[in-house]
C-alpha cells in the first residue's frame, strides 16, 4: 500500500539534533510530527524502515527525519496514514497553520518550509494531525 505518512514522536528531553546538511537544531521536548510520501517501492513499508532507525537497528541516516529518531531521547509513537493520495504538502501546510514549524526539515523536494512540526500538547496534536489526514 501507498500514500501519505504522518510520524508521531515524542522528545522527552530538550536537546541539540544534528540535521545532516540542514546543521544543528535546538529542541524542545515534546511532540514531533513528520510527514512524508511512501509512494515509491515499498509504499508504507518505510514507515517500518523509520520504526528501525527508533529502535536502534538500523544507525542509517537517509532523510532529515532519521536524525530526530535515531537519537537516544526520541521515540516513535504513532503513525497516521492516508493511503492512495499524494497529500505529504497539503498535510504540512495544514499541520503549520496549527503548530510550531521546525524550519527546512524534511521538504528539500518541494517548496513547503517544512514537514516537521512541534506541539508540547499531544492530545491536540493528534487532533490535528488526524484533522489533516481527513
Amino acid at each position: 500500500m501507498k500514500g501519505t505518512y504522518t510520524l508521531l514522536v515524542e522528545l522527552k528531553d530538550a536537546t541539540k539534533i544534528e540535521f545532516g546538511a540542514k546543521g544543528t537544531r535546538k529542541l524542545d521536548s515534546g511532540w514531533y510530527a513528520y510527514t512524508g510520501s511512501a509512494f515509491g517501492q515499498g509504499g508504507f513499508s518505510r514507515i517500518a524502515r523509520h520504526g528501525r532507525v527508533a529502535s536502534g537497528e538500523n544507525d542509517a541516516r537517509h532523510w532529515h527525519i532519521d536524525y530526530l529518531l535515531g537519537h537516544d531521547g526520541s521515540a516513535l509513537v504513532d503513525d497516521v496514514r492516508t493511503e492512495g493520495e499524494d497529500v505529504e504538502c497539503a498535510v504540512a501546510r495544514e499541520l503549520g497553520e496549527e503548530v510550531e514549524l521546525v524550519s527546512g526539515i524534511g521538504a528539500s523536494d518541494c517548496d513547503c518550509d517544512t514537514h516537521l512540526h512541534f506541539s508540547p500538547d499531544r492530545e491536540r496534536f493528534e487532533t490535528v494531525i488526524r484533522r489533516a489526514h481527513e
